[in-house]
């Protein structure tokens, strides 16, 4: 990937990737960080390329500016825990503890975000461990391990070898749309695909999946505006 520049004010990144799989040149913005990425096919010149995204340049910067700004996670901030604002704050000892709306974070200040990435991770994966168990058990049908990552276009996965993947952001969530995305990515266990019978195994272990599901199509890109120093 090459990076390159829409001048202006301000100027925009552009990162160019070539795939041997694309037929013309494409344009995507990431709502999530406000990447902008060209696409190209092999063969075709970085020059075309970027006449494309001068072309463009109203249509990107109009985008741009209508993206929600991201929110550095530091003393002050507040964030959502299991969709409950709670306001960061010092803390003392060496835990973590969370009390009436606040999130008490001890150690250095220019280490809040790292130690709060870290606290939602165990706190994420004790509970997408547990809503795992649990549905796994009504499916009848054994993963093998779990994994939890900060994954950009996908709050979970389930592989062809039962393993089990979910972003940590989803503690920042309503419980019922982290329970929903594990009970989603269990009944890939039975089903490998979003067939009608797949739903239907959704359906049987966790009930009307709709409302969750709405929730993160609707909101879900809001839990990636929290910056925790990444």
């Amino acid at each position: 990937m090459v990076d390159h520049v829409l001048p202006g004010t301000p100027d925009v990144p552009i990162l160019l990737r070539r795939s041997g799989r694309a037929r013309r040149i494409s344009l995507r913005i990431s709502q999530l960080d406000g990447r902008v990425t060209l696409t190209l096919p092999i063969g075709v010149p970085e020059a075309e390329a970027m006449s494309f995204a001068r072309q463009k340049e109203s249509w990107i910067r109009g985008h741009l500016d209508q993206r929600v700004e991201d929110i550095p996670v530091a003393l002050g901030s507040e964030i959502p825990i299991q969709d409950v604002l709670h306001r960061v704050v010092q803390g003392q000892g060496r835990r973590v503890v969370m009390e009436d709306g606040l999130i008490m974070v001890p150690g250095p200040v220019d280490r809040i975000g790292a130690r709060l990435k870290g606290h939602f991770k165990q706190m994420a994966r004790v509970r997408l461990v547990g809503a795992s168990d649990a549905y796994s058990e009504r499916l009848g049908k054994s993963y093998a391990r779990i994994s939890i990552r900060d994954t950009r276009s996908r709050w979970g996965s389930c592989s062809s070898s039962g393993t089990l993947m979910y972003s940590w952001r989803l503690i920042m969530a309503p419980d019922v749309v982290l329970d929903y995305v594990a009970a989603h990515e269990v009944a890939h266990l039975a089903e490998m695909n979003h067939s009608a019978a797949y739903w239907d195994g959704v359906q049987r272990i966790f009930g009307d999946y709709k409302p969750a599901r709405r929730w993160l199509k609707k909101e879900g890109n809001m839990l990636h505006r929290y910056r925790f120093g990444d």
